[in-house]
């Protein structure tokens, strides 16, 4: 059975047969057998592979390995663990934020407290220069979800519209760069997620509790691990729902 994941994850890199024979170090014929007849190859080959075309192992084998070395190789992936998303150190989302070259995702209600921060907007329009993308997901001040989440944290009932419509109103005007793409969502948000390449910090919200009280995670993205990649398809499912973030209607 062809693997196609593998072929489209070559196209979209621009990578044909001979090239990754080159770079992996085997002959064409043996990639050619990865890719029409969905061959695994060696553990070393799947980490230059998985490399080349920035997706991971478990993405592009998902068989690949046991269900023991997932689990295994998953714990690798977190770096840290918060109590509360309140006790990450302030350098810390600095350099996330400054060291991101490629792409950064935000998935949030609100994040006032990372809006509120000025070096945020100044990172995100020197970086979106330098051609990285950026993709912000809030939550729709007007849609019942965010009304909800006001009672469920046990703030007075507009709190989180409100936060919604202060963050807004502070990275407006990100929303007219190149590279920026900043739209609304209306699902439950169980966690929120903040991608800077290939690290991220997850948010875990509980019932009763802010989000800066709520557990973080620091997670930073292996090959072989599908961890990290559990949450990049939760953004990516949320973005495919998501629609233009109107600034015009925050009153």
């Amino acid at each position: 059975m062809p693997n196609d994941r593998l072929r489209e994850a070559l196209l979209r890199n621009g990578l044909d047969i001979s090239d990754v024979a080159a770079k992996v170090g085997v002959e064409e014929k043996t990639v050619e057998r990865w890719i029409t007849k969905g061959r695994t190859p060696y553990p070393r080959h799947r980490h230059k592979l998985a490399a080349m075309v920035r997706e991971t192992e478990n993405y592009l084998w998902p068989d690949a390995l046991a269900p023991e070395r997932r689990t295994e190789v998953a714990q690798s992936e977190v770096i840290n663990v918060y109590p509360h998303r309140s006790a990450i150190p302030h350098d810390l989302w600095t350099r996330l934020l400054s060291q991101a070259t490629e792409q950064i995702d935000v998935l949030v209600l609100a994040g006032l407290f990372l809006t509120e921060e000025p070096l945020f907007a100044r990172t995100i329009k020197q970086k979106t220069r330098e051609g990285m993308k950026v993709r912000m997901l809030f939550g729709d001040p007007d849609e019942g979800e965010a009304t909800k989440r006001s009672a469920e944290e046990r703030l007075a009932a507009a709190t989180v519209p409100a936060r919604i419509r202060n963050a807004l109103a502070l990275i407006e005007p990100l929303a007219a760069i190149d590279g920026v793409d900043i739209r609304y969502h209306k699902t439950t948000l169980y966690n929120s997620i903040f991608r800077f390449d290939d690290e991220m910090i997850v948010n875990m919200h509980v019932y009763g509790q802010p989000g800066a009280y709520a557990p973080a995670l620091h997670l930073r993205q292996l090959p072989a691990a599908d961890l990290f990649e559990t949450y990049t398809t939760s953004f990516e499912q949320v973005w495919t729902e998501s629609y233009e973030a109107d600034f015009g209607h925050r009153a």
